[in-house]
């Protein structure tokens, strides 16, 4: 090889290593850039976090796994900055957006694991399940070859068996009473909705009833859905049950109060050091529903888009707020997915009500934030409504002149206190070991018959009364440890037999039965009720 030739090679491989050192600056660059956008800082190779987990890994006593340290590491970071800034692992990852989207890929069926063998409760009508001919009350035995009944799964098992991409195969073997041999079904897995709108009927010939339990990419057309059936039945007036409502999306929030709010009304705006203020405005065209009579129930535990959604009304004068004060959720997260298939979620913004009050809750103090609810029914908060005090500098008027406060949470206008008039030590048991719910599941797998042979759930009720359910309940109770005693029975039994009965209803006629029973006997729903007919006298 000439002279010539060696310096060309040479020539070309140093032009190639500056191509590969300019486009390995590049890459590096872009990625310092978008870290930087996205965080606002850049660990480099020599800081602190990096050094020490190295040391770590060479040095330390045992066997260390570098994921979890980083795992430990994100954990220990986020939990110094706020209570809603978080890590989720690749493995929580589907079923936390599962719940976002309002939707996930099974076979539909609602099942509950009774003695070691799974039970179906119902089937998602038009489902897959349904589509095959799988039955309520049929028993799980056989998941694609593998035998399940008689072994210890909890019910995240068994949802790991079913669940899977659009479109895959499962082959089930199903016990049915009266059917000597397994029933096997091939089932093709679908998407399968998760409702948000658990309930919604009449209360009475004008009063409309929705219980709505988080806010998903289905909510508002559930929740339209649910306003323009009962519109037709003749609904004039509603109240929008939002207790125990942990939130969810913004987007549905906002739009689900501009139902009721005219077009262009300010909802609800988020603000932050590093995001400029967003206005969400009311951009709904239908004007149905301006006028419809409206109450708002929240309690302790509404906390997040359920609260944007009372802010939203109270602050413009829309309806009545009734109930308890809200959780004092007003933290905005943005989700960023990570290349192991994991996420965060960093807290960007706070939310504001429409006249400026701030829906979060202090949380300087981080035990004392989780704490928050134990304190409220420490103090009575939950029991009597002047036990909430308010710094002056923290009240706002809305545009009529009604006064309200910041600093944590939507205080309702109307105050129910919670009701511990049936509260017993017998009581307490039984709800403690979940034993309504388990001779629920039980009587109504005995009885299915019978049950199902009923017309409607009014009529199943009458029967339960009629049946006097409260007698067998207690010996089953009695079988479990948990002796008679009438003296707490007559505290407890009216709504330890109602919670009975419902529980029993659910299982054949659904959410319907279930919450048309169950808040017969609710003071919080009564007083919607008064206050809507208060209203219209007006």
């Amino acid at each position: 090889m000439n002279k010539n030739t060696k310096n060309n090679i040479y020539n070309f491989l140093l032009i190639l290593f500056f191509v590969f050192l300019l486009l390995f600056s590049f890459y590096t660059g872009m990625r310092y850039v978008r870290l930087s956008s996205a965080a606002g800082f850049f660990f480099k190779p020599d800081s602190k976090v990096v050094q020490v987990m190295n040391l770590l890994h060479y040095a330390y006593v045992d066997s260390l796994s570098a994921q979890q340290l980083e795992d430990d590491a994100i954990n220990g970071m986020l939990k110094k900055l706020d209570p809603h800034s978080q890590y989720i692992p690749p493995a929580l990852l589907p079923a936390v957006n599962e719940t976002i989207n309002g939707n996930f890929s099974g076979i539909g069926i609602q099942f509950n694991i009774l003695n070691d063998t799974v039970v179906v409760i119902n089937t998602v009508p038009k489902g897959p399940s349904e589509k095959a001919g799988i039955m309520a009350g049929d028993r799980l035995i056989v998941v694609d070859r593998d035998t399940i009944a008689g072994k210890k799964y909890v019910n995240n098992d068994i949802i790991k068996r079913l669940k899977g991409e659009t479109g895959s195969k499962v082959t089930v073997g199903m016990f049915r009473r009266d059917v000597p041999n397994l029933l096997y079904f091939d089932i093709i897995r679908d998407r399968i909705p998760i409702s948000s709108v658990d309930a919604a009927y009449m209360l009475t010939p004008e009063t409309g009833y929705i219980k709505v339990s988080a806010f998903s990419k289905s909510t508002l057309d559930e929740f339209r859905q649910a306003l323009d059936q009962l519109r037709i039945t003749g609904m004039t007036q509603l109240v929008v049950d939002l207790r125990n409502n942990s939130g969810g999306l913004i987007d549905p929030a906002t739009q689900m109060a501009g139902l009721f709010l005219p077009k262009g009304t300010l909802v609800v705006y988020t603000e932050g050091k590093n995001s400029p203020r967003r206005n969400y405005y009311s951009e709904e065209r239908d004007t149905s529903y301006l006028h419809t009579g409206l109450t708002v129930l929240i309690n302790e535990y509404s906390a997040s888009a359920s609260e944007i959604f009372a802010g939203a009304i109270q602050d413009n004068d829309r309806g009545t707020i009734i109930g308890r004060r809200s959780y004092g959720k007003g933290l905005v997260q943005e989700q960023h997915d990570l290349r192991d298939g994991s996420a965060i979620r960093i807290t960007v913004a706070r939310y504001y009500t429409p006249i400026g009050r701030s829906i979060q809750k202090p949380y300087a103090n981080i035990d004392e934030y989780y704490d928050d609810l134990n304190e409220r029914y420490r103090h009575g908060e939950l029991m009597q409504a002047d036990s909430t005090h308010f710094n002056d500098s923290l009240m706002f008027r809305t545009p009529q002149g009604k006064i309200v406060y910041g600093g944590g949470g939507i205080m309702p206008e109307i105050f129910v206190p919670m009701d511990t008039s049936y509260f017993s030590e017998y009581y307490a048991k039984v709800m403690r070991h979940g034993w309504i719910y388990r001779f629920a599941l039980e009587y109504t797998d005995k009885h299915r018959k019978e049950l199902t042979d009923m017309p409607d759930y009014m009529a199943l009720e009458k029967k339960l009364a009629h049946d006097h359910i409260m007698y067998p309940f207690t010996a089953y109770i009695a079988k479990q440890g948990l002796p008679q005693n009438n003296r707490d029975l007559a505290v407890s039994g009216a709504a330890i037999g109602n919670m009975l009965t419902a529980s029993i209803v659910r299982n054949i006629f659904g959410e319907v039965g279930y919450y048309s029973i169950l808040n017969k006997e609710d003071k919080m729903l009564q007083t919607a009720i008064e206050t809507l007919k208060q209203n219209n006298s007006k």
